[in-house]
């Protein structure tokens, strides 16, 4: 079973129809003990970096999410929960991520329109079991801010918009996809669908 983490500020129903549509067991859950119980965790996330980590810190879900990753179990942030799983977010300040992943959040430059929305072909970085089967492919991203990341090893795929733009990290467990794969059509069902082949 995935357990795709209520606190307030998620794309849930959309997430869940498109793992229930693959045929993965899920469940849209604030409990700390069905997120114990759970094979893998997703980690959604609309709106401002801190809002979020302030619903998270008010669920008291964090040293609960904390000890399911370092247990091994997989966790997958999308969109602004991918960037919850970093160390820093510069966005209308400087606040503190999970620091899962090491990087911090910068907001696009006024060089660029500003949110990046739309649609954006991934380009390989490197080799990855959650990548498999995608070549050259468009997803779709709606997002202000976008990680730096410390180490590029971890990125499966980049996005260019004018930068260098991570779509899908991976760190062993922990795993992030910047834009919404139950928004990306075929694609991202298939990102889907390989993030929950790693939990069976």
């Amino acid at each position: 079973m995935i357990a795709i983490v209520d606190y307030g500020v998620g794309n849930l129903k959309s997430v869940y129809k498109a793992l229930k549509k693959l045929n993965f067991e899920a469940t849209i859950t604030s409990c700390e003990e069905e997120i114990n119980k759970s094979k893998g965790i997703i980690l959604p996330g609309v709106g401002a970096f801190k809002d979020a980590m302030d619903h998270l810190i008010e669920s008291g879900l964090i040293n609960c999410l904390k000890s399911n990753v370092k247990k091994g179990k997989p966790i997958l942030g999308i969109c602004l929960g991918m960037q919850l799983l970093y160390d820093t977010s510069y966005e209308d300040g400087k606040w503190e991520g999970l620091g899962l992943l090491k990087g911090e959040v910068v907001r696009f430059d006024n060089t660029l329109k500003v949110p990046h929305m739309g649609w954006n072909k991934l380009l390989k970085g490197s080799d990855d079991p959650i990548g498999e089967n995608i070549d050259d492919e468009y997803v779709y991203f709606v997002h202000s801010y976008y990680v730096k990341p410390q180490k590029k090893e971890e990125v499966v795929f980049w996005a260019d918009y004018g930068v260098d733009v991570p779509g899908v990290v991976r760190k062993k467990n922990i795993l992030g996809m910047q834009f919404h794969p139950e928004k990306s059509g075929e694609t991202g069902m298939k990102l889907l669908k390989n993030f929950g082949e790693l939990i069976k």
